[in-house]
C-alpha cells in the first residue's frame, strides 16, 4: 500500500475508523472523512503515522457538495487509488410511521452520498490507470427487515448501482466491491433514524455483541486486495443470504416472527 491513495467516509467512528488504523499501518496516503471534523481530528493523531493522513470534513447528506469535496480530494495527492464509502445511517422505525423526510434523508445519506463521490471520482481513476471503489452496504442490502424499510432500501440500490457500474468500467481496471457486514459492534445503532428522524440513542443487543469493528476491517481490507466483487460479513447472520436464496417462503415466515435487533 505503500503511496497508494486511499479516501475513506465515515471515518470518525466504527468500521470507518478501524479502516483508518488499518491502512494506515499498511503505509498508504489517507483522506478521511465525515461530518464531524473534531473526531477526524481524533482518529488522525491516534494513527502511529499521522503524517500521510489529511483531513476532509464532507456532510453525504449534502449531495450539491460532494463532487465539489472529490474535486478538493483530488488536488490533495493528485489522484484518488481506492475510495471507500463507509459514511451512512441506519434506520429504526416502521415504514408506515416514518416521514418522507427521514426516508429521504436516508437515501441522500446511503445512497445518493456513495453514488456521487463513486462518479466524481471514476474519471481521475480511469487516467491514472486504474482504482478501487469499495461499498460499504449492508446484510439488508440482500434481504429486508422490519423496522429498517428505507434503510434497507438504501442498501438494495447500492448493489443495483454498482453491479451495473461493475459491468460498465471493468475494462478501465475499476475494480468494485460490495461489503454486506451484520452485526458489528460499533454506533450505528445509537445513531439509527426513528421514525421522525431523531436518534435512537440507544445500543441493540445484536450490535453490542457483534463483531468487533477491528476484525471487521480487516477482512474488508483483503477482500479488496482480492478484487472480490462482493463479500458478506459478521456471525451467524450471514446465513441469511443463503437462507433466503435456497428458502425464499421459509426465510419470509421466519422474519414475521423473528424478533431481528
Amino acid at each position: 500500500m505503500n503511496n497508494k491513495v486511499v479516501w475513506i467516509t465515515g471515518a470518525s467512528s466504527g468500521i470507518g475508523e478501524a479502516l483508518v488504523y488499518e491502512y494506515n499501518k499498511a503505509g498508504a496516503k489517507l483522506i478521511i472523512s465525515s461530518r464531524n471534523r473534531d473526531e477526524l481530528y481524533r482518529v488522525k493523531t491516534t494513527c502511529k503515522n499521522p503524517v500521510n493522513i489529511h483531513v476532509l470534513p464532507l456532510d453525504l447528506e449534502n449531495t450539491a457538495s460532494l463532487s465539489g469535496k472529490a474535486e478538493e480530494a483530488i488536488r490533495i495527492y493528485g489522484r484518488i487509488d481506492i475510495l471507500i464509502n463507509s459514511g451512512g445511517i441506519s434506520q429504526r422505525g416502521l415504514a408506515l410511521e416514518t416521514d418522507l423526510e427521514t426516508e429521504q434523508r436516508l437515501m441522500n445519506v446511503n445512497f445518493w452520498g456513495t453514488a456521487i463521490l463513486s462518479k466524481a471520482v471514476l474519471p481521475n481513476m480511469i487516467a491514472n490507470g486504474g482504482g478501487n471503489i469499495v461499498c460499504v452496504s449492508s446484510l439488508v442490502g440482500k434481504f429486508g427487515t422490519r423496522m429498517r424499510s428505507a434503510y434497507s432500501a438504501s442498501k438494495h440500490a447500492l448493489h443495483g448501482y454498482f453491479d451495473s457500474l461493475r459491468s460498465e468500467v471493468y475494462d478501465k481496471n475499476i475494480n468494485i466491491t460490495i461489503i454486506c457486514p451484520g452485526f458489528i459492534k460499533t454506533k450505528v445503532t445509537l445513531n439509527a433514524l426513528t421514525a421522525d428522524g431523531t436518534p435512537q440513542g440507544t445500543m441493540d443487543s445484536a450490535q453490542e455483541n457483534g463483531m468487533l469493528a477491528e476484525d471487521c476491517a480487516k477482512q474488508i481490507v483483503q477482500a479488496v486486495k482480492a478484487n472480490k466483487e462482493e463479500v458478506y460479513i459478521g456471525g451467524k447472520e450471514v446465513k441469511g443470504v443463503l437462507f433466503k436464496r435456497l428458502f425464499p417462503l421459509r426465510f419470509s415466515k421466519y422474519l414475521r416472527t423473528a424478533k431481528v435487533t
